[in-house]
């Protein structure tokens, strides 16, 4: 008889933990008990798992003595709080926030070799959708690629930024569509119809969180501390699905069909034809897997590969990654 694990969810009622609660169910993982955690105000209401309605409990308060595993899907302000005393308590974190230091980012695709061995309990970040995207699909073809530098420029979805978020380019839209004056609330600015030039507030060297919080995490995914990355991050209107445009300089020509073969086998990759592309809503929302498109050399360039990823960036960008991670940890005697 396989064991089973007392688990928490915190952040149970925002849109990955909703998925991510449906995504254990749906993977049959070994949950003995679920505790659904949240903040006060949305402490009280239910969330549905394996038939049953489960209660959302106040995360402030709960002793996190009683699970093995917590997956913090909630904001970077409730990790801080909560996800040290968590460890203490002997739980090992799987956090989704970027706000943890010292937390080993995992990708099942790109490292999974890093989860052997971990001494428990542990800090874990899954990290952001853009560096899941471009992990998964750089990790099987680095050895390839003489790599100098990478590029990539992420076109996110607004359920990034939440539920508020989604709900915000929905009422603009109605708005619009329907000739009257609209105001933004959520956003500084029209987002509906519009492509905004960055995704959040920019630090005194005009780069954004997420912009800095993808580089670190793609280096540290990829093996490669030192390696020369750009990122550039804009806003489009688009509900679920982030779409990467990854531009990567090699010192030698890169042997296009081997690179082809790579992904065709790689896990988590769903590689398409040159003839097509895949896009968020057509091809990947709902699904598992990061779709890669449009492999290409620069137009004059032998040495740069140019790739188009798009993924599901609520379900395969942050919670089927997480739980993919805590599946490696069940492996290695969680």
């Amino acid at each position: 008889m396989k064991p089973s694990f007392d688990i928490a969810v915190v952040g149970a009622t925002g849109s990955v933990g909703e998925t991510l609660v449906q995504i254990l169910e749906e993977l049959d993982f070994p949950v003995a008990t679920l505790h659904l955690l949240a903040s006060i105000e949305s402490a009280g209401s239910s969330v549905m798992f394996a038939g049953r309605k489960l209660k959302v409990r106040e995360v402030e308060g709960f002793d996190f003595a009683q699970v093995k595993l917590a997956f913090f899907a909630a904001s970077a302000a409730v990790s801080r709080s909560f996800a040290a005393q968590a460890v203490q308590a002997g739980c090992t974190v799987i956090d989704l926030s970027g706000a943890l230091d010292n937390a080993l980012a995992v990708v099942p695709e790109a490292n999974a070799d890093q989860v052997a061995g971990l001494k428990l309990p542990a800090l874990i970040t899954s990290p952001c959708s853009g560096a899941v995207a471009a992990a998964a699909a750089l990790a099987p073809i680095k050895h390839l690629l003489d790599i100098e530098h990478v590029q990539v420029v992420a076109s996110l979805a607004v359920s990034a930024q939440g539920r508020e978020a989604v709900n915000e380019l929905a009422r603009q839209t109605a708005e619009l569509l329907n000739a009257r004056p609209l105001e933004p609330h959520f956003f500084d600015r029209q987002v509906a119809f519009n492509v905004l030039a960055q995704v959040g507030k920019v630090d005194e060297q005009g780069h954004t969180t997420v912009e800095r919080r993808m580089v670190q995490e793609l280096r540290e995914l990829l093996g490669q501390p030192e390696l020369s990355i750009s990122t550039s991050c804009i806003q489009v209107p688009v509900f679920f699905g982030d779409s990467f445009n990854v531009a990567v300089q090699c010192r030698h020509a890169v042997d296009l069909a081997a690179v082809n073969q790579a992904l065709e086998v790689a896990p988590g990759i769903e590689r398409v034809d040159l003839d097509d592309y895949p896009t968020p809503v057509g091809d990947a929302v709902g699904q598992d897997v990061v779709y890669v498109g449009r492999v290409r050399h620069g137009v004059d360039q032998a040495q740069q590969l140019n790739l188009w990823l798009t993924t599901d960036n609520v379900r395969k960008g942050a919670a089927l990654n997480a739980v993919q991670v805590a599946q490696l940890l069940i492996k290695h005697g969680l």
